[in-house]
């Protein structure tokens, strides 16, 4: 198992990360809040703690800022029905700290707001998770990068725009109805980061 990844951030966007390290390049899944941790970084020196999913069609590695958002993941992949992008679905729509207390407290429903849970996977989870996740250590950082938006002037919106249907795409979204979903959140909330809109749409679509 691959502990961690150190290297140069090359490329960056709300569902994956390209690390170079020893002259390869990484390409690593990453949750919403992921990126946001990393988009000031981006030509810089970080380090990825990695999870890998090995399949007999799929190799996919999802990379994670601390080792307590990696154990979060791998928790709640031993749901019966939750995979790496439905896990990682839930890290994008909630920060690890929220997703903790929200399965603590036992809120299915705020869980179940998640795009591809219904109530009783939400349900599920709690009842697996519930004297579990409040073992876990998130560290610093767990609730970072959701505080401070970017304030995007509107010549810029468009780009955010492009990429949060892109990302929505990506995490499996109909491109049409990610599309009528962004316009909504930015009509309304015209200066929201890519993220920001992003974690709203997944809780819309």
């Amino acid at each position: 198992m691959i502990e961690y990844i150190k290297g140069i951030l090359t490329d960056l966007n709300p569902t994956y990360a390209v690390l170079e390290a020893a002259g390869v390049g990484y390409e690593i899944n990453i949750a919403l809040q992921t990126y946001s941790d990393l988009n000031d970084k981006e030509q810089k020196e970080v380090r990825l703690y990695t999870q890998e999913i090995i399949r007999e069609d799929t190799h996919d590695l999802f990379g994670f800022m601390t080792k307590g958002e990696r154990e979060l993941f791998v928790m709640l992949m031993t749901v019966s029905g939750i995979g790496g992008n439905t896990a990682r679905m839930i890290m994008s729509a909630y920060t690890a700290s929220e997703i903790r207390q929200i399965i603590a407290t036992g809120n299915a429903k705020a869980l179940s707001q998640v795009k591809g849970l219904g109530p009783k996977t939400a349900q599920r989870i709690i009842v697996d998770l519930k004297d579990k996740v409040l073992k876990i250590d998130l560290g610093e950082g767990a609730q970072s990068g959701m505080e401070n938006p970017d304030v995007l002037f509107p010549e810029v919106e468009s780009e955010v725009k492009t990429e949060a249907v892109s990302a929505l795409s990506m995490l499996g979204f109909a491109v049409a109805a990610s599309g009528k979903v962004v316009d909504k959140i930015l009509k309304e909330t015209p200066q929201a980061s890519v993220e920001q809109v992003i974690k709203q749409a997944l809780k819309m679509l």
